[in-house]
């Protein structure tokens, strides 16, 4: 083997390397990316309580203007329009608590699928490296075999003079 097959045979090795390095780091990267998305569900799961206890507190504060105003004009609370007016704000406050608690569900859901859809692609990315290395062995090696002859027959062209002018001939048949 030559040194032309040895400088194939280190860049092969070099580049096997470089591949793995690349395959790795894109996996870390879409790993990193999936823990982030993930820290983004439990953000909007945190958010979405606060939000939840900011709006309580605002139906608190009408739910007691509403009894003021209510006193004032002189109705009886608890009964009559009164009940029914509470009623109707107490639907409501359960009904948008529901619906901030869905699109929390929902925005969380997202991103966890975003973490999972990470996750697939690094395993994809790495797994092409590992693909990528392959060729390059296959590659290197079809390089290094085709320059050392490896498994292909040199004929020599050298003359015996069999069958010419008679050499090898029966002497009675030339005759």
């Amino acid at each position: 083997m030559g040194w032309q097959a040895a400088v194939v045979g280190a860049l092969g090795v070099a580049q096997y390397k470089q591949q793995s390095t690349i395959g790795k780091f894109n996996e870390s990267v879409s790993e990193r990316n999936a823990k982030v998305a993930e820290a983004e569900a439990a953000q909007i799961e945190k958010k979405t309580e606060f939000d939840i206890a900011r709006f309580n507190n605002s139906y608190e504060k009408l739910k007691g203007s509403v009894e003021v105003n209510l006193a004032k004009s002189g109705v009886v609370s608890g009964q009559g329009t009164a009940y029914r007016i509470a009623t109707a704000n107490a639907r409501e406050k359960y009904m948008q608590e529901n619906i901030m608690r869905y699109n929390s569900k929902v925005a969380q859901s997202k991103k966890i699928e975003e973490a999972n859809f990470a996750r697939i692609t690094g395993a994809m990315n790495r797994q092409q490296a590992k693909l990528a290395q392959l060729q390059t062995v296959a590659s290197t090696s079809t390089s290094i075999l085709n320059m050392s002859n490896f498994g292909t027959k040199t004929s020599t062209n050298t003359y015996t003079g069999f069958g010419k002018s008679g050499y090898g001939r029966n002497p009675e048949d030339m005759m």
